[in-house]
């Protein structure tokens, strides 16, 4: 009987060796593997890549959004500049229409006409002596006036007064065709070669009836230019020389504008 119950002892003691470490390995194989140098390495440098790919696309797409900016900026410079020329256009063909009614007007009246653009003053109708030109002269004359008056073909009347400039330097005409010239230039916006005219007309003609009015247009074209400077130079020479002339009272309002 008493080795019976340490045999039985015995075995008890056994089984509880045998399963005490059990715990031990189940922890073990539970732990978590520990990372090499070569495996950190390979994160940290795929890491590295994707964080350069991620800033190399962002300032792609800053780069593309600048770019659309400056495009967008470019287009409403060109459509203000646009929107400003038909504006000027229009507002030339205001003053040409006015300026045709008006003579028309005067027509029906019995008023002598005078040929004249917006713009223009007394003084372009034709003279009294025309029995002291040639009747090539006057009828070259007559033509250009009315290719403006009577069938508005203005495209035409430039030269048909540059041709009239050339063929009669010295006729009593002369310094009207040039303002006309430069008129019909200004119209169409050809600034340059209307300046050119109007000039022409201040420097070789300072009797003329013109030289008022083509100071005015020299302002005008400085001011469309920009040259705030030149514009007031030339206003303020008209108001001086001309003081009682319509001329200076247009004048005096583009002075007032500032």
């Amino acid at each position: 009987m008493k080795k019976a119950v340490i045999a039985t002892a015995l075995l008890f003691m056994g089984a509880q060796l045998q399963a005490a470490p059990a715990p031990v390995v189940e922890a073990a194989e539970n732990a978590p593997h520990s990372l090499s140098g070569d495996d950190i390495n390979s994160r940290v440098t795929r890491l590295e890549r994707l964080m350069k790919a991620r800033n190399q696309a962002q300032l792609h797409m800053q780069q593309m959004f600048d770019q659309l900016q400056a495009e967008v900026s470019e287009l409403r410079g060109m459509v203000e500049s646009q929107q400003y020329q038909v504006q000027q256009m229009v507002e030339r063909q205001r003053q040409m229409y006015q300026e045709l009614s008006r003579i028309e007007e005067q027509v029906k009246a019995g008023a002598p006409a005078q040929p004249q653009v917006p713009g223009a003053q007394p003084g372009d109708q034709m003279p009294a002596t025309v029995a002291n030109l040639s009747l090539s002269e006057a009828d070259a004359y007559q033509q250009a006036v009315d290719l403006v008056l009577k069938q508005r073909k203005y495209d035409e009347a430039i030269p048909a007064f540059r041709k009239f400039i050339e063929n009669y330097p010295h006729s009593s005409y002369t310094a009207n065709s040039h303002y006309w010239l430069g008129q019909l230039l200004y119209n169409k916006g050809e600034m340059v070669q209307a300046k050119t005219a109007f000039n022409t007309v201040v420097t070789d003609y300072p009797d003329s009836a013109k030289r008022a009015d083509s100071l005015l247009k020299l302002g005008m074209i400085a001011a469309a230019a920009g040259d705030k400077v030149a514009a007031k130079g030339y206003f303020n020479r008209v108001v001086t020389e001309y003081a009682n002339s319509n001329a200076a009272q247009l004048a005096k309002k583009e002075l007032s504008k500032g």
